[in-house]
């Protein structure tokens, strides 16, 4: 008869994996196990789909892909025969009922148990129900060296169909749920909510692990915590930072209960949303194999904050900004440009444009003859940007850091193959608003893990001047939008909200203004659908959670 432990210590793996490297993921596994093993764990948590990356998508069609899992999967079970600790761990499983998002759960060399994952998400940055099958049934606990574990899956917990309280029934002690929860404003608070609703339904103490890192545009900010079945908040893991936190769980007469772990603090708003950018913008260029990054630093205010981004991110020496001048450019911007990238240390080149856009003009003399100057010249500016950008990523490797605000994307306020050019965009999810607030932050403050300097990074008179795209001749971008502080509010209205017309001009909007921007917006979706990615910060990002057709001629008139 197995003795009951009394005392259990679980270690929490929040980790960094990365899709499709399933050797790197075992390794990173294992180094966490070892780890755990010196602190005196008795069972490692990892997070959901830890082996493959979170989330695969179609690898998961790949049998070669699940093949290499699942021997991945088997392999670390057999390294529990060391008498370490146990390891519960995520993998995609190809059986019989399907192929499932599933865990593997190992001690004393072998897998004592399977469990598959039913609530498959199918909702805003989730697609899961294209590549996996839900599992067939509620599978009971896992007796673990006497202690009855129960194992929900992420979304298991999240929504109404009862399986913590099945798991509770068939005689569960304590939940261990592995997560794949990107980051979203505020979204710990709705974590802690759901996590919080299950403990009063099952009257279970529940451990929730969640992922770190960048993958495309999700970021995964891990915060791991756990509540007890007093409702209280037993631990909380550090946000945005890999961790192997051990924590120490007694058997009481009402049950077990956390005596012992972590209660990092968690950042406030624009230091989290900062750290999510940070981390993005990090992880797509280093998974992805990006030496450096070049980025247009044109004196604004996008631009700066992507230039700080990109130093606190990677490090000064793998930024290259490029101020890019024509006749337009004014002598402020020159100086704010230069400013900046002293101020971060990055390399600093100037390749003035007069050249190639007087080319492009005196090539089309006949074609636009008779006709009045307007957009398409000053689109020849920005393009030729984009061309001189492209020139230097192809020459050196460098990644084009591209620097659009979800403001301007919205109502198609940028230049297809101009400053849409690009590989990745840390600000693409961020109002106009949002830019300035987080400018601000960064001025007053160094994030952790950061690389960047102290001090004022931008310039204050970046922040402090009218926002312009400096196309034509004293230029502002307040001459075809309304102020940003009213754009963006509408926007959210329209975008986050789906609300309609008439609710947004209750809020007190001009009603002409407001069809149209939401006119602005709809025609706009050919190029955000050529965008590049970029860090979702908001509950509705474009691409992933909002999927509006190209081809759209509905307009709410009430």
């Amino acid at each position: 008869m197995t003795k009951k432990l009394d005392i259990l210590r679980i270690a929490i793996a929040q980790l960094n994996p990365t899709v499709g490297d399933v050797a790197g993921n075992l390794a990173k596994a294992r180094e966490a196990r070892a780890d755990a093993a010196r602190q005196g764990a008795d069972l490692v948590l990892y997070t959901e789909l830890f082996l493959a990356g979170y989330p695969p998508e179609d690898l998961v069609l790949k049998p070669a892909f699940l093949r290499a899992c699942e021997k991945a999967a088997q392999d670390f079970a057999a390294d529990t025969a060391d008498g370490g600790p146990g390891v519960i761990i995520g993998t995609p499983l190809k059986r019989k009922s399907g192929t499932h998002n599933s865990i593997v759960f190992a001690d004393g060399g072998k897998i004592i148990a399977e469990r598959y994952k039913l609530d498959l998400p199918n909702y805003g940055e989730f697609d899961e129900k294209r590549v996996f099958q839900a599992g067939p049934e509620i599978q009971g606990p896992v007796n673990f060296r006497g202690v009855r574990i129960g194992i929900p899956i992420c979304e298991d917990i999240w929504g109404e169909v009862g399986i913590c309280e099945t798991l509770a029934e068939s005689g569960a002690e304590i939940l261990l749920v592995p997560n794949g929860s990107p980051y979203y404003r505020a979204k710990i608070d709705v974590r802690h909510q759901v996590v919080i609703r299950q403990v009063i339904e099952t009257g279970l103490p529940m451990i929730y692990a969640n992922q770190l890192g960048g993958q495309d545009e999700l970021i995964f900010d891990g915060a791991s915590f756990a509540i007890g079945a007093d409702k209280r908040l037993a631990f909380q893991m550090s946000q945005f930072e890999d961790a192997v936190d051990v924590t120490t769980w007694k058997r009481t007469d009402d049950g077990w209960v956390c005596s012992e772990g972590p209660m990092s603090k968690i950042p406030e708003r624009e230091e989290a949303d900062y750290r999510a950018c940070m981390l993005g913008l990090r992880d797509y260029v280093n998974k992805n194999g990006f030496k450096n990054v070049v980025l247009g630093l044109s004196g604004g205010i996008d631009s700066a904050i992507c230039a700080a981004l990109a130093v606190d991110a990677l490090g000064e020496e793998r930024l290259r900004a490029v101020m890019m001048p024509y006749r337009y450019t004014s002598k402020d911007s020159l100086k704010d440009a230069e400013d900046c990238a002293r101020a971060l240390g990055c390399r600093y080149d100037i390749v003035p444009i007069f050249e190639p856009v007087e080319g492009f003009l005196h090539a089309l003399t006949q074609l636009f003859e008779g006709t009045k100057e307007g957009i398409t010249e000053e689109n020849l500016q920005s393009r030729a940007r984009g061309t001189i950008l492209m020139a230097i990523s192809n020459k050196f490797g460098s990644m084009v850091v591209t620097t659009g605000n979800k403001s301007e994307m919205s109502v198609g306020y940028a230049t297809l193959y101009g400053d849409m050019n690009g590989g990745f965009n840390p600000i693409k999810d961020l109002y106009k608003m949002q830019v300035y607030a987080l400018s601000r932050w960064r001025n007053g403050h160094v994030p952790p893990g950061a690389l960047g300097p102290s001090g004022e990074v931008i310039p204050k008179n970046i922040i402090d001047k009218a926002p312009s795209a400096e196309l034509r001749e004293n230029q502002t971008d307040q001459d075809s939008l309304p102020p940003y502080p009213v754009l963006d509010d509408i926007l959210e209205c329209l975008v986050e909200n789906e609300m309609g017309v008439d609710d947004i001009v209750a809020r007190g909007h001009d009603r002409a203004t407001v069809t149209r921007i939401e006119h602005l917006l709809y025609i706009a979706e050919y190029k955000r659908r050529q965008a590049a990615p970029g860090v979702k910060i908001t509950r509705k990002n474009f691409g992933r959670d909002r999927r509006y057709p190209i081809t759209n001629r509905f307009r709410d008139r009430g």
